[in-house]
């Protein structure tokens, strides 16, 4: 199954998130930023101009300039090009053979480039801590919050969020800093998350309480 041709829709607003089920707040002191996907071959299924991808990354970009200020740790998760059939496993039934063998589909848009400071981490699965050491990344920069942004909504944010709820490490996705295949998708994976396994809010509370 190859990627869909994602129509454009628009980002929730504050006011179309879900409810947090948990006072949890994002303390820079304790979190750190995930920058889930966020591959020109992912974003190639995207309208290139406008909603949802435009603001939401224009949105993580304000996120990272925010956190690498106050010094949170920011980590990329990515997929490499030209995997093999053994190293794509069960994704391949699902996905075809995934990104190929090529620096431009691999890298990361601009706007939201990794900094010198940041961590890139090599990702398999849905989930950014399956086979990876995302784990003991945070663990090593004393960090057990995780924050979320990226794609897609519904698959890889909300697998890598409820990863981070069965590590007892409290996760915040970013409701207007993530996308989806389409709008219904995209609540209902920050409605599953809010009442599952983290708090879903918006860049501006997000850069205003931290």
């Amino acid at each position: 199954m190859a990627l869909p041709a994602i129509a454009p829709y628009g980002l929730p607003g504050p006011g179309d998130l879900p409810a947090r089920k948990v006072p949890w707040h994002v303390d820079p002191a304790r979190a750190a930023v995930l920058v889930h996907d966020l591959q020109n071959y992912f974003l190639g299924a995207f309208p290139a101009e406008g909603p949802p991808l435009a603001p939401a990354l224009a949105n993580t970009a304000r996120i990272l300039t925010h956190a690498r200020s106050l010094g949170m740790p920011v980590i990329y998760s990515h997929q490499r090009g030209g995997q093999s059939a053994a190293e794509r496993g069960l994704q391949l039934d699902f996905w075809g053979p995934g990104l190929p063998e090529d620096p431009a589909a691999q890298a990361v848009p601009a706007v939201v480039a990794p900094a010198g400071s940041d961590t890139m981490l090599l990702k398999w699965k849905y989930s950014a801590f399956a086979r990876t050491d995302l784990d003991a990344i945070l663990d090593a920069a004393g960090r057990d919050q995780l924050v979320i942004v990226g794609v897609y909504a519904h698959i890889g944010v909300l697998m890598t969020a409820a990863d981070a709820w069965s590590r007892d490490i409290q996760a915040f996705v970013v409701g207007d800093a993530v996308a989806d295949f389409s709008a219904e998708k995209h609540r209902e994976a920050l409605r599953w998350a809010a009442e599952k396994c983290a708090v879903v809010l918006s860049t501006d509370e997000l850069l205003e309480t931290t």
